[in-house]
């Protein structure tokens, strides 16, 4: 469990990655090119960006998505955050943020990468820098309730046909 196992993973994750469009191997292609020029790039620690780990959290009958309403970034978004040297793989990462930010036991993680995403943000660091979100998907068990965390405004279930506003993770 290191910087290394997480970049390994990161880098595994999208040279395995079956993208389905155009926009989707563009953005596989420039986080393998980041991860080649960036080590340590899987922590928040390299402030120019960092590889993120995100969970989109279904229900158990895949009708609804599980969204955080961001304290710092004031919109609904997907769970998740940054990678820890104690993370064995970023897929680890997700699934413990997952966890820890819906207080939902039992969350199932599917094997692969569901997605990616790249944007700006001014994280922990207090710093501009770039979140590049490795996306899980992510099942809860039938009949989770979550429990908003400190890290969280709101907290709900949001059906797939009916997601916020401003929401621009697509779902599959």
């Amino acid at each position: 469990m290191s910087a290394e196992s997480l970049h390994a993973s990161a880098t595994a994750l999208l040279d395995g990655w079956r993208t389905r469009s155009g926009p989707e191997e563009s953005i596989r292609e420039s986080m393998l090119a980041f991860l080649g020029s960036a080590p340590r790039g899987c922590l928040r620690e390299h402030v120019p960006g960092h590889i993120t780990a995100s969970a989109v959290v279904f229900s158990a009958d895949e009708r609804e998505v599980l969204l955080t309403l961001h304290p710092r970034v004031g919109r609904w978004l997907q769970l998740g955050g940054h990678c820890e040297e104690s993370d064995e793989t970023v897929a680890a990462a997700a699934l413990r943020e997952a966890t820890e930010e819906s207080g939902i036991a039992g969350l199932r993680l599917e094997p692969g990468l569901y997605g990616a995403h790249a944007h700006p943000i001014t994280c922990s660091l207090g710093q501009p820098t770039r979140h590049l979100d490795l996306l899980f998907r992510i099942t809860a068990p039938a009949g989770a309730v979550p429990v908003r965390s400190a890290e969280s405004t709101d907290l709900r279930w949001w059906p797939v046909d009916g997601l916020p506003p401003g929401f621009d993770v697509p779902l599959r």
